[in-house]
């Protein structure tokens, strides 16, 4: 079978981006790949079969079609305007045309030194490649856009960070690295004719229903506001913090881009900070909704030029119904309520403060919360609070809740388990399975991403267990 790569961001967007070819790593092996990702691309398994070095997976060659480079965009970090940053460690291969239409970006993250490194060196080290080929799939598996990771390459190329590690390669698929940061690269070099056309290019590719429409342009930005709004939505359901909003890492699409220093909830922690470098908690997890309307705020500003102010405004005030509203369904599902009553929201608050107070697991709780039976004052929830009276008189409140409902206990429970996830990549599990990869053994690695694509599946191992103490001191930063 021949593989079909297009190049419509070099075609159409010739002030986009710089030509050049990945740098290979010295003595470059692929060492795993992502079969489900590879079938659903109609990738033969022979591409993966690299008999020496790592092919195209290590930018040693490329694929019929492909014409690499790198893009370039700016940003807001956190909360600064940082000016020009673009692609200083990945190449976009080229841009997969599948033969019902859809196309995704082949994007190789640590594939070397590019125009927009700026004082970088262009690579990307084997503890950040596993951890984001994890993540994205597990993100993935929970229902949640998201870019996908293909493959991973390891080397003995040195790359320095804190320490001297082992250099690597991700092979990154997405629909579109569309970001904030590629608008607001022209915005603030004053074209804004550029930025229109950027625009033009995103609704005539991703959005192809309102190319003809007088007022693409506002019901477009409405659009990115709402999808904006729901994939925070989710993340806040499942208790992921992403650790680094920067605007360069937003996706235009509502996609999760750019995994960093992420990490899911163990503990109910609602001012969780899961990136070391973030001194001010600015990307803490409850900070999450209102950054993201930030962000959104920050791309308003590129499209004032051909947008009206009220048409904006008008957009940005959808996001936090937008937001409340993918937030209320899925808690109410997590809850296992099927209907909704004025009191929903303060039972939902009752049993988040009992779980802030108590230090409870947030994944744990909500899963065992789904085996209640609304005719039963005994559940299995029960034994993980220590003040039980406070538990117990919660409790009372959500049977009486649930007994309001015609719904059976085994349609609920059906019902809670679809939306309860009993397992998430919890940051102890990916640095176990880092660390045995680092020294050559990737056993737990596989394990792991198998176990990672059912999150929703009963186990009664480690992977759904809360973690150790040493587990939950583990610091995170951007260094990858």
């Amino acid at each position: 079978m021949t593989l079909s790569f297009t190049h419509h961001w070099r075609d159409e967007l010739p002030d986009f981006y710089t030509e050049l070819s990945p740098t290979p790593l010295d003595n470059a092996r692929l060492v795993w790949h992502n079969a489900p990702l590879a079938q659903a691309l109609d990738l033969p398994a022979g591409l993966f079969a690299v008999e020496k070095g790592a092919g195209v997976w290590g930018g040693e060659s490329l694929l019929p079609g492909m014409r690499p480079l790198a893009q370039v965009y700016s940003g807001h970090q956190f909360g600064v305007w940082a000016g020009q940053l673009g692609d200083g460690r990945g190449i976009l291969l080229g841009e997969q045309q599948l033969a019902d239409g859809r196309r995704f970006d082949w994007h190789l993250k640590g594939a070397g030194l590019t125009p927009y490194s700026r004082m970088g060196d262009g690579r990307a080290v084997l503890r950040s490649t596993l951890r984001e080929s994890l993540a994205s799939e597990a993100m993935h598996a929970l229902g949640i856009p998201t870019s996908r990771a293909l493959s991973v390459v390891t080397s003995d190329t040195p790359v320095y960070r804190e320490r001297a590690e082992q250099g690597a390669m991700l092979m990154r698929i997405a629909e579109s690295h569309l970001r904030f940061g590629h608008f607001e690269h022209f915005y603030y070099r004053r074209q804004p004719e550029k930025v229109q056309l950027l625009a033009d290019y995103a609704i005539r590719h991703h959005w192809p229903h309102l190319a003809e429409d007088s007022d693409k342009y506002p019901i477009w930005f409405r659009d990115v506001v709402t999808r904006t709004a729901r994939l925070i939505a989710r993340w806040q359901t499942v208790g992921f913090a992403h650790g680094v909003m920067n605007t360069d890492n937003m996706s235009l699409l509502g996609l999760t881009l750019d995994y960093g220093p992420f990490g899911f909830l163990d503990d109910w922690q609602p001012d969780f900070i899961c990136n070391h470098s973030d001194y001010q908690g600015r990307y803490s997890f409850d900070n999450q909704p209102a950054v993201a309307l930030w962000n959104l705020q920050r791309l308003a500003q590129t499209l004032s030029p051909f947008i009206r102010a009220e048409d904006l405004n008008r957009a940005l005030d959808d996001y936090q119904p937008a937001l409340l509203t993918e937030y209320g369904q899925r808690m109410r599902r997590k809850l296992g309520l099927f209907s909704e009553e004025k009191g929903d929201n303060d039972l939902l608050n009752g049993l988040l403060e009992l779980m802030a107070r108590e230090g409870s697991d947030f994944t744990r709780t909500f899963r065992l919360l789904s085996l209640t039976e609304q005719h039963s004052a005994a559940s299995p929830l029960r034994d993980e609070f220590i003040d039980r009276d406070a538990f117990d008189r919660w409790f009372s409140n959500y049977r009486g809740r649930l007994q309001r409902e015609e719904i059976s206990d085994d349609a609920r429970r059906r019902s809670m388990q679809e939306n309860n996830p009993a397992m998430v990549l919890r940051n102890w599990l990916a640095q176990r399975a880092i660390e045995q990869a680092e020294s050559g053994d990737y056993a737990e690695f596989a394990r792991l991403h198998q176990a990672l694509r059912t999150p929703f599946a009963d186990r009664d191992d480690d992977y759904v267990a809360r973690p150790p103490e040493w587990g939950k001191r583990l610091e995170v930063s951007c260094s990858s």
